[in-house]
Protein backbone atom coordinates (compact mmCIF):
# COMPACT_ATOMS: atom_id res chain seq x y z
CA UNK A 1 0.00 0.00 0.00
CA UNK A 2 1.34 3.40 -0.95
CA UNK A 3 1.13 5.56 2.22
CA UNK A 4 1.34 9.61 2.07
CA UNK A 5 4.25 11.13 3.61
CA UNK A 6 3.25 12.41 7.09
CA UNK A 7 6.44 14.00 8.07
CA UNK A 8 10.32 13.37 8.34
CA UNK A 9 11.79 10.07 9.12
CA UNK A 10 15.15 8.85 9.44
CA UNK A 11 16.90 5.08 7.71
CA UNK A 12 18.64 3.49 10.81
CA UNK A 13 20.84 2.47 8.59
CA UNK A 14 21.90 6.04 7.06
CA UNK A 15 24.76 8.13 8.64
CA UNK A 16 23.68 10.66 10.33
CA UNK A 17 23.84 14.41 8.48
CA UNK A 18 24.62 17.60 10.16
CA UNK A 19 21.69 19.29 11.40
CA UNK A 20 20.64 22.22 8.80
CA UNK A 21 22.09 25.69 10.54
CA UNK A 22 19.04 27.79 9.06
CA UNK A 23 15.52 28.21 10.21
CA UNK A 24 12.64 25.78 7.95
CA UNK A 25 11.49 28.54 5.92
CA UNK A 26 14.67 30.85 5.72
CA UNK A 27 15.00 30.03 2.27
CA UNK A 28 11.45 30.49 0.52
CA UNK A 29 12.24 34.46 1.87
CA UNK A 30 15.47 34.14 -0.25
CA UNK A 31 13.35 33.17 -3.22
CA UNK A 32 10.73 35.78 -2.31
CA UNK A 33 13.67 38.54 -2.36
CA UNK A 34 15.25 37.15 -5.40
CA UNK A 35 16.54 39.92 -7.83
CA UNK A 36 14.72 40.48 -10.74
CA UNK A 37 15.53 43.77 -12.49
CA UNK A 38 18.71 44.91 -13.89
CA UNK A 39 18.11 48.04 -12.72
CA UNK A 40 18.69 46.81 -9.10
CA UNK A 41 21.30 44.08 -9.64
CA UNK A 42 23.63 47.01 -11.35
CA UNK A 43 22.78 49.46 -8.14
CA UNK A 44 23.69 45.26 -5.63
CA UNK A 45 26.78 45.38 -7.88
CA UNK A 46 27.97 48.64 -8.25
CA UNK A 47 28.79 48.04 -12.08
CA UNK A 48 27.31 49.59 -15.10
CA UNK A 49 25.59 46.57 -17.10
CA UNK A 50 24.07 48.61 -19.92
CA UNK A 51 28.05 48.55 -21.27
CA UNK A 52 27.43 44.31 -21.18
CA UNK A 53 24.46 44.85 -23.79
CA UNK A 54 21.94 43.71 -21.23
CA UNK A 55 18.60 43.80 -21.85
CA UNK A 56 16.00 42.03 -20.21
CA UNK A 57 14.16 38.91 -21.79
CA UNK A 58 10.91 38.46 -21.78
CA UNK A 59 10.56 34.87 -22.04
CA UNK A 60 13.10 33.89 -19.76
CA UNK A 61 13.81 37.00 -17.39
CA UNK A 62 16.26 37.91 -14.94
CA UNK A 63 16.26 36.16 -11.66
CA UNK A 64 18.90 35.41 -9.00
CA UNK A 65 19.27 35.24 -5.36
CA UNK A 66 20.96 37.60 -3.45
CA UNK A 67 23.08 35.15 -1.57
CA UNK A 68 24.32 34.20 -5.43
CA UNK A 69 24.42 37.64 -6.36
CA UNK A 70 26.60 38.12 -2.58
CA UNK A 71 29.25 36.20 -4.22
CA UNK A 72 30.02 38.43 -7.30
CA UNK A 73 32.59 40.95 -7.24
CA UNK A 74 31.54 44.26 -7.46
CA UNK A 75 32.42 46.46 -10.33
CA UNK A 76 33.24 43.89 -12.31
CA UNK A 77 30.94 43.13 -15.36
CA UNK A 78 32.65 40.39 -16.48
CA UNK A 79 32.63 38.49 -13.08
CA UNK A 80 32.02 34.96 -14.08
CA UNK A 81 29.09 34.43 -11.64
CA UNK A 82 27.10 37.50 -13.15
CA UNK A 83 27.81 35.77 -16.82
CA UNK A 84 25.82 33.31 -15.87
CA UNK A 85 22.94 35.17 -15.16
CA UNK A 86 22.91 38.08 -17.32
CA UNK A 87 20.35 38.83 -20.31
CA UNK A 88 21.33 39.22 -22.70
CA UNK A 89 20.40 41.38 -26.18
CA UNK A 90 21.84 38.93 -28.35
CA UNK A 91 19.94 36.27 -26.88
CA UNK A 92 17.51 36.95 -29.35
CA UNK A 93 19.80 36.63 -32.56
CA UNK A 94 18.84 33.86 -34.29
CA UNK A 95 21.84 31.22 -35.12
CA UNK A 96 22.23 28.42 -37.45
CA UNK A 97 22.07 25.14 -35.46
CA UNK A 98 20.42 26.21 -32.19
CA UNK A 99 17.30 25.54 -31.42
CA UNK A 100 14.33 25.48 -28.76
CA UNK A 101 14.66 21.53 -28.12
CA UNK A 102 18.24 20.36 -28.94
CA UNK A 103 18.15 17.27 -27.52
CA UNK A 104 14.86 16.35 -28.40
CA UNK A 105 13.63 15.33 -24.99
CA UNK A 106 9.74 16.31 -26.89
CA UNK A 107 10.57 12.66 -28.59
CA UNK A 108 11.25 11.40 -25.03
CA UNK A 109 8.58 11.78 -23.00
CA UNK A 110 6.85 8.61 -22.12
CA UNK A 111 4.27 10.52 -19.94
CA UNK A 112 3.35 13.66 -18.50
CA UNK A 113 6.62 14.84 -17.45
CA UNK A 114 8.80 11.45 -17.83
CA UNK A 115 11.45 11.67 -20.04
CA UNK A 116 13.05 8.26 -20.92
CA UNK A 117 16.00 8.99 -22.68
CA UNK A 118 18.64 6.26 -21.47
CA UNK A 119 17.74 2.46 -20.86
CA UNK A 120 16.71 1.79 -16.62
CA UNK A 121 16.41 5.65 -16.03
CA UNK A 122 13.59 7.75 -16.10
CA UNK A 123 13.30 11.51 -15.35
CA UNK A 124 11.06 12.94 -13.69
CA UNK A 125 10.29 16.90 -14.31
CA UNK A 126 9.00 17.43 -10.59
CA UNK A 127 9.62 20.87 -11.01
CA UNK A 128 8.84 23.99 -13.41
CA UNK A 129 10.60 26.80 -11.73
CA UNK A 130 14.13 27.67 -10.98
CA UNK A 131 15.50 29.40 -8.02
CA UNK A 132 17.88 30.79 -10.56
CA UNK A 133 17.45 31.22 -14.61
CA UNK A 134 20.97 30.07 -15.64
CA UNK A 135 21.62 31.95 -19.03
CA UNK A 136 22.84 28.44 -20.66
CA UNK A 137 19.74 26.35 -19.20
CA UNK A 138 19.04 23.99 -22.45
CA UNK A 139 15.54 23.77 -21.14
CA UNK A 140 15.10 27.49 -20.48
CA UNK A 141 12.24 26.25 -23.65
CA UNK A 142 10.61 23.29 -22.19
CA UNK A 143 6.63 23.61 -21.99
CA UNK A 144 6.47 23.34 -18.12
CA UNK A 145 2.82 24.26 -17.86
CA UNK A 146 1.83 21.03 -20.20
CA UNK A 147 3.94 18.65 -17.66
CA UNK A 148 2.83 19.77 -14.05
CA UNK A 149 2.98 17.08 -11.45
CA UNK A 150 -0.05 17.45 -9.34
CA UNK A 151 -0.79 14.95 -6.13
CA UNK A 152 -1.13 12.10 -8.15
CA UNK A 153 2.15 12.35 -9.52
CA UNK A 154 1.32 10.74 -13.36
CA UNK A 155 5.29 10.66 -14.36
CA UNK A 156 5.10 7.64 -12.00
CA UNK A 157 2.52 5.42 -13.97
CA UNK A 158 4.95 4.47 -16.87
CA UNK A 159 8.25 3.75 -14.16
CA UNK A 160 5.38 0.95 -12.39
CA UNK A 161 4.23 -0.19 -15.60
CA UNK A 162 8.40 -0.50 -16.68
CA UNK A 163 10.15 -3.10 -14.39
CA UNK A 164 13.66 -2.70 -16.22
CA UNK A 165 13.76 1.23 -14.31
CA UNK A 166 16.09 0.95 -12.08
CA UNK A 167 16.75 4.64 -11.23
CA UNK A 168 14.35 7.67 -10.82
CA UNK A 169 15.67 10.97 -11.89
CA UNK A 170 14.08 14.05 -10.35
CA UNK A 171 14.89 16.95 -12.65
CA UNK A 172 13.01 20.43 -13.65
CA UNK A 173 13.03 23.07 -13.10
CA UNK A 174 14.45 22.60 -9.71
CA UNK A 175 12.78 19.44 -7.70
CA UNK A 176 14.10 20.95 -4.33
CA UNK A 177 11.72 24.29 -4.76
CA UNK A 178 8.75 21.92 -4.37
CA UNK A 179 7.41 22.20 -0.55
CA UNK A 180 8.60 19.48 1.95
CA UNK A 181 5.01 18.06 2.23
CA UNK A 182 5.13 17.66 -1.68
CA UNK A 183 8.65 16.95 -2.11
CA UNK A 184 8.07 14.19 0.86
CA UNK A 185 4.89 12.20 -1.08
CA UNK A 186 6.87 12.21 -4.11
CA UNK A 187 9.70 10.49 -2.82
CA UNK A 188 7.54 8.23 -0.15
CA UNK A 189 5.40 6.76 -3.63
CA UNK A 190 9.10 6.21 -5.26
CA UNK A 191 9.69 4.34 -2.03
CA UNK A 192 7.17 1.80 -2.61
CA UNK A 193 8.20 1.38 -6.56
CA UNK A 194 9.83 -2.20 -5.73
CA UNK A 195 12.00 -2.37 -8.96
CA UNK A 196 13.36 1.22 -8.50
CA UNK A 197 16.82 1.36 -6.55
CA UNK A 198 17.97 4.29 -7.28
CA UNK A 199 16.77 8.44 -6.75
CA UNK A 200 18.71 10.97 -7.98
CA UNK A 201 18.05 14.00 -7.59
CA UNK A 202 19.56 17.35 -10.46
CA UNK A 203 19.95 20.71 -8.36
CA UNK A 204 21.15 24.01 -8.17
CA UNK A 205 19.23 25.06 -4.95
CA UNK A 206 22.62 24.35 -2.94
CA UNK A 207 24.75 26.83 -4.98
CA UNK A 208 22.09 29.93 -5.39
CA UNK A 209 20.45 28.90 -1.64
CA UNK A 210 22.09 27.17 0.43
CA UNK A 211 19.31 27.51 3.30
CA UNK A 212 17.18 25.22 1.48
CA UNK A 213 19.72 21.97 2.75
CA UNK A 214 17.44 22.37 5.77
CA UNK A 215 17.22 19.54 8.57
CA UNK A 216 13.49 18.33 7.45
CA UNK A 217 14.94 18.26 3.68
CA UNK A 218 17.71 16.07 4.73
CA UNK A 219 14.98 13.54 6.70
CA UNK A 220 12.97 13.61 3.73
CA UNK A 221 16.03 12.36 1.33
CA UNK A 222 17.01 9.96 3.68
CA UNK A 223 13.67 8.64 4.08
CA UNK A 224 13.90 7.17 0.73
CA UNK A 225 14.13 3.49 0.51
CA UNK A 226 16.67 3.53 -2.31
CA UNK A 227 20.25 4.77 -2.33
CA UNK A 228 19.74 8.86 -3.18
CA UNK A 229 22.48 10.62 -5.56
CA UNK A 230 22.24 14.23 -5.43
CA UNK A 231 23.78 15.95 -8.80
CA UNK A 232 25.11 19.58 -8.09
CA UNK A 233 25.52 22.00 -10.21
CA UNK A 234 28.58 24.22 -9.18
CA UNK A 235 30.39 25.88 -12.64
CA UNK A 236 33.48 27.95 -10.60
CA UNK A 237 35.00 27.85 -7.48
CA UNK A 238 33.83 31.22 -6.67
CA UNK A 239 30.40 30.07 -6.07
CA UNK A 240 31.18 28.17 -3.42
CA UNK A 241 30.96 30.34 0.33
CA UNK A 242 31.21 29.13 3.60
CA UNK A 243 27.15 28.63 3.48
CA UNK A 244 27.32 26.08 0.65
CA UNK A 245 30.02 24.60 2.25
CA UNK A 246 27.99 23.73 5.29
CA UNK A 247 25.25 22.55 2.63
CA UNK A 248 27.50 20.16 1.22
CA UNK A 249 28.43 19.36 4.98
CA UNK A 250 24.63 18.43 5.52
CA UNK A 251 24.33 16.67 2.70
CA UNK A 252 27.14 14.15 3.23
CA UNK A 253 25.15 11.11 4.35
CA UNK A 254 24.25 11.05 0.46
CA UNK A 255 26.28 10.28 -3.05
CA UNK A 256 27.55 13.94 -4.11
CA UNK A 257 28.42 14.31 -7.78
CA UNK A 258 28.94 17.75 -9.41
CA UNK A 259 28.46 18.42 -13.23
CA UNK A 260 29.70 21.30 -14.93
CA UNK A 261 28.64 22.63 -18.02
CA UNK A 262 31.77 24.30 -19.74
CA UNK A 263 31.37 28.23 -20.53
CA UNK A 264 32.92 30.81 -22.60
CA UNK A 265 33.61 33.65 -20.40
CA UNK A 266 32.83 31.47 -17.02
CA UNK A 267 35.31 28.65 -16.60
CA UNK A 268 36.72 28.13 -19.64
CA UNK A 269 40.13 28.02 -18.26
CA UNK A 270 41.82 25.01 -16.64
CA UNK A 271 43.13 26.65 -13.44
CA UNK A 272 39.54 27.84 -12.98
CA UNK A 273 38.14 24.04 -13.35
CA UNK A 274 40.89 22.75 -11.24
CA UNK A 275 40.23 24.85 -8.15
CA UNK A 276 36.71 24.26 -8.19
CA UNK A 277 37.35 20.35 -8.55
CA UNK A 278 39.36 20.45 -5.52
CA UNK A 279 37.21 22.54 -3.53
CA UNK A 280 34.14 20.41 -4.12
CA UNK A 281 35.81 17.55 -3.33
CA UNK A 282 37.23 18.72 0.02
CA UNK A 283 33.49 18.58 0.97
CA UNK A 284 32.60 15.89 -0.56
CA UNK A 285 31.60 16.11 -3.86
CA UNK A 286 33.09 14.11 -6.78
CA UNK A 287 33.59 16.16 -10.16
CA UNK A 288 31.32 13.80 -12.39
CA UNK A 289 30.83 15.50 -15.84
CA UNK A 290 31.96 18.45 -17.65
CA UNK A 291 29.26 18.72 -20.24
CA UNK A 292 29.92 21.21 -23.68
CA UNK A 293 27.09 23.66 -23.90
CA UNK A 294 23.92 22.41 -25.62
CA UNK A 295 22.83 24.03 -28.84
CA UNK A 296 19.84 25.79 -27.40
CA UNK A 297 18.38 29.00 -28.95
CA UNK A 298 19.77 32.00 -26.88
CA UNK A 299 22.47 30.60 -26.20
CA UNK A 300 25.22 30.23 -28.52
CA UNK A 301 27.64 33.14 -27.08
CA UNK A 302 28.33 30.68 -24.09
CA UNK A 303 29.58 28.19 -26.74
CA UNK A 304 33.46 26.42 -26.65
CA UNK A 305 34.64 24.77 -29.76
CA UNK A 306 35.41 21.52 -28.96
CA UNK A 307 38.82 21.50 -30.36
CA UNK A 308 39.43 24.29 -27.45
CA UNK A 309 37.59 22.54 -25.19
CA UNK A 310 39.95 18.72 -25.31
CA UNK A 311 42.66 21.22 -24.98
CA UNK A 312 41.47 22.33 -21.50
CA UNK A 313 40.82 19.37 -20.51
CA UNK A 314 43.74 18.14 -21.64
CA UNK A 315 45.29 20.86 -18.87
CA UNK A 316 43.32 20.16 -16.33
CA UNK A 317 44.14 16.42 -16.47
CA UNK A 318 47.90 17.23 -15.90
CA UNK A 319 47.11 18.90 -12.86
CA UNK A 320 44.96 16.54 -11.30
CA UNK A 321 44.54 12.71 -10.27
CA UNK A 322 42.25 11.06 -12.45
CA UNK A 323 39.32 10.52 -9.78
CA UNK A 324 38.96 14.41 -9.77
CA UNK A 325 38.97 15.04 -13.62
CA UNK A 326 35.55 15.26 -14.67
CA UNK A 327 34.48 13.14 -18.05
CA UNK A 328 34.33 16.10 -20.83
CA UNK A 329 30.75 15.12 -22.37
CA UNK A 330 28.18 15.79 -25.16
CA UNK A 331 24.89 14.81 -25.33
CA UNK A 332 22.96 14.07 -28.36
CA UNK A 333 19.57 13.24 -29.39
CA UNK A 334 18.91 9.71 -29.91
CA UNK A 335 22.23 8.23 -28.47
CA UNK A 336 22.58 5.10 -26.00
CA UNK A 337 24.12 7.52 -23.66
CA UNK A 338 26.30 10.71 -23.45
CA UNK A 339 29.42 10.78 -26.03
CA UNK A 340 32.55 11.22 -24.06
CA UNK A 341 34.49 13.72 -25.73
CA UNK A 342 37.39 13.20 -23.85
CA UNK A 343 38.03 11.04 -19.75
Amino acid sequence: MITAYSGPTKRAAEPDCAAGPWPAHAWRLELKQAVTDIDELQGLLNVDLACANAAPSGCFPLRVPRPYVQRMRRGDPNDPLLRQVLPLAREADAVAGYVADPLEEAAALVAPGAIQKYAGRTLIVASGACAVHCRYCFRRHFPYDGHRQGADFPALAAIRDDPSIREVILSGGDPLLLTDAHLGRLVARISAIEHVSRLRIHTRLPVVIPQRVTAALVDILASARQRVVVVLHFNHGNEIDADCARALRNLGCFTLLNQSVLLRGVNDDADVLRTLCERLFDLGALPYYLHLPDAVAGTAHFDVPERRAIDIHRRLTAQLPGYLVPKLVRETPGAAAKAVVAT
